[in-house]
């Protein structure tokens, strides 16, 4: 069985993945999630945070021999631990993730898309160190497949995001481009739009290129699912 150590995305935090790891737990393997810098509970002052504090926070976590998952922004992140430290890495699983292309910043990674279903919601600080999700007109592009219970503990527990770290690129080596690699595509993703995922999976090898007909949080839309695939993942490792 395996061990997955689990990394949110943007505005998120370890509890975003509360639904997950039970399930994960269910089919025998281990499983934590840990808020990044400046998320959750850390203390860390999101306007200070790096990309290369968040890629620290989760090498400290690599105690054993780990399948690195990231969601969204955490893709960005699992590649930055990668580069630090990716000798207990079993695999990088980028669930319908932005994945680093070479000089490009997840902010400019993200203009790679035709669509740009999150930019309006987007509200920046005043002081441009930090940006916030608006879900005053709805929470759709994030949650619509969740359940009701979910969207709002969701809703309750978003935090603003670090510029810095979305204006960063990696600098990217063997270290993490040498590592087996999985991408999870959601079909019904509507803040990742699909067909953009499907064009950074179009640099994995094809065997590693997962579906679910999820939204852009599977984790509260389908866990067991989700749970089922990682598991599939782990098996043919």
């Amino acid at each position: 069985m395996a061990h997955f150590l689990l990394i949110h995305g943007a505005s998120h935090g370890a509890w975003c993945w509360r639904d997950t790891i039970p399930a994960l737990e269910a089919l025998g393997h281990t499983a934590e999630a840990i808020d990044l810098p400046g998320h959750g509970d850390d203390p860390a002052n999101i306007e200070e945070v790096t990309l290369h504090d968040y890629g620290v926070k989760i090498a400290q976590h690599l105690t054993q021999p780990t399948i690195l998952v990231g969601h969204s922004m955490g893709g960005y992140s699992i590649t930055q631990a990668a580069e630090i430290a990716p000798g207990n890495i079993r695999r990088l699983v980028h669930l319908c993730a932005y994945t680093p292309w070479e000089g490009l910043s997840l902010a400019q990674m993200r203009m790679q898309a035709d669509e740009q279903p999150l930019v309006p919601l987007m509200r920046i600080a005043p002081n441009r160190k930090s940006f916030t999700f608006d879900t005053s007109g709805g929470t759709s592009n994030f949650y619509h497949d969740c359940p009701a219970e979910a969207v709002l503990f969701a809703v309750a527990n978003l935090c603003p995001e670090s510029i810095a770290a979305s204006n960063t690129a990696i600098a990217l080596t063997e270290r993490s481009q040498g590592l087996p690699r999985s991408y999870i595509i959601c079909n019904d993703d509507r803040a990742i739009p699909p067909d953009f995922q499907r064009k950074m999976a179009a640099r994995f090898d094809p065997k590693d290129v997962h579906a679910l007909d999820s939204s852009h949080s599977p984790f509260f839309s389908m866990p067991a699912d989700l749970a089922a695939l990682l598991d599939r993942i782990a098996k043919d490792d």
